[in-house]
């Protein structure tokens, strides 16, 4: 197996690690590819992420060596399910990336380094099956931390598996209230596995919210419901509910740090620098960043204008349940359009990589190669 090694140093003279040396925020790599994880470790990221839309990229990448690999695997067990071979894949895609993460989880005792990995999409509505998942996740290597989403259920999930020590990220999340109630959650489980005597230094949760899931939503309800709103009022969306959570999370001291997804352009990581926290970027947005002439500096404290704040708000429903911490009750998480928006893309990835496991395993006979 080829051995992988962080590079180092990181190059501090460039934006992103400029954001990382001289900022409190931290970058992380929105893929499990170890190439373009080893850019953004050499740029000073200190984490990566992985759902199935990625996975199934990961794979489509460089499908000689996955299909071989999964052939390998149902030689070895005939009785593993394509089910059962893309959850080994993912796992060997996962704890193959999270080895170039170690460094920085040594280094910062836990809060850092991590890979994340996502429970099976189809189970947002069974919290037991999520814990029971997520603690598969976390048996496999220390610096594992789990995706769980901001469902009803998911909400249920994420304080039994912090309540278990596992580290939590909370995905398919997008709002202010979503937020809010996973951070409750994990204070919750911090709370019970304190009190039962177990150690909660080395736990590192993080609550994400998909930026730009919101305001692509929000675009396709300009377009559905023709509505006529400042164009320039759409991109800030995402990043005024940042910020509010960002203010209420700061308020109310909770532990779990914000992090910041989905990117769709340069307000998702320029006016977020300079925060506690997180933001996760694709490879892509890495490199146009890194080429950019955008000034690094603090931004995260400087307000929306209250002009855009006013447009959004009496233009989009759905932006004033997003923005507000009472916009939704928690039965409302589920039918929110971000939410079965997102759940719908992450399942139909899902699918894509069970086909990908059956053309693997059941090539097609019709097909010459194959």
């Amino acid at each position: 197996m080829q051995t992988l090694t962080a590079p180092t140093p990181p190059l501090a003279d460039s934006p992103l690690g400029r954001t990382i040396a001289e900022t409190a925020t931290d970058i992380w790599n929105d893929s499990c590819a170890i190439d373009e994880l080893e850019y953004a470790i050499s740029y000073g990221a200190v984490g990566a992420t992985a759902n199935p839309t990625i996975v199934a990229d990961v794979w489509k990448h460089d499908p000689g060596r996955w299909r071989d690999r999964v052939r390998e695997l149902a030689a070895e067990d005939p009785r593993r399910t394509e089910a059962d071979l893309a959850w080994a894949a993912v796992e060997e895609m996962s704890v193959r990336a999270a080895r170039l993460l170690e460094p920085a989880f040594d280094r910062y005792r836990g809060r850092q380094g991590r890979l994340s990995m996502q429970t099976d999409p189809t189970l947002y509505g069974n919290p037991e099956r999520m814990v029971a998942q997520g603690a598969r996740f976390d048996s496999l290597t220390p610096n594992v931390i789990v995706k769980f989403p901001a469902t009803s259920a998911g909400i249920r999930a994420i304080e039994e598996a912090t309540r278990r020590g596992i580290s939590v990220n909370v995905t398919v999340c997008f709002t202010v209230p979503q937020a809010l109630a996973a951070a409750d959650a994990i204070e919750r489980g911090l709370r019970a596995r304190e009190a039962s005597g177990e150690s909660t230094e080395r736990m590192g949760p993080v609550v994400t919210i998909m930026m730009g899931r919101l305001e692509d939503w929000l675009r396709v309800q300009t377009e559905r419901d023709g509505i006529v709103a400042d164009p320039a009022a759409l991109p800030w969306s995402g990043i005024a509910v940042f910020k509010r959570a960002y203010g209420l999370f700061r308020d109310r001291g909770y532990r779990a740090r914000l992090l910041g997804a989905a990117i769709r352009h340069h307000y998702h990581w320029s006016q977020l620098i300079g925060g506690d926290v997180v933001i996760t970027l694709p490879f892509a947005w890495q490199k146009r960043f890194n080429a950019s002439s955008v000034e690094v500096r603090p931004r995260m404290d400087d307000p929306v204008d209250p002009a855009i704040l006013a447009e959004l708000q009496a233009r989009f429903p759905d932006f004033v349940r997003a923005y507000e911490p009472d916009g939704l009750r928690e039965h409302e998480f589920d039918t929110y359009g971000p939410t079965v928006r997102t759940l719908r893309t992450f399942i139909s990835s899902y699918h894509d990589l069970l086909h990908l496991v059956t053309d693997a395993v059941l090539p097609d006979p019709d097909k010459p190669g194959r």
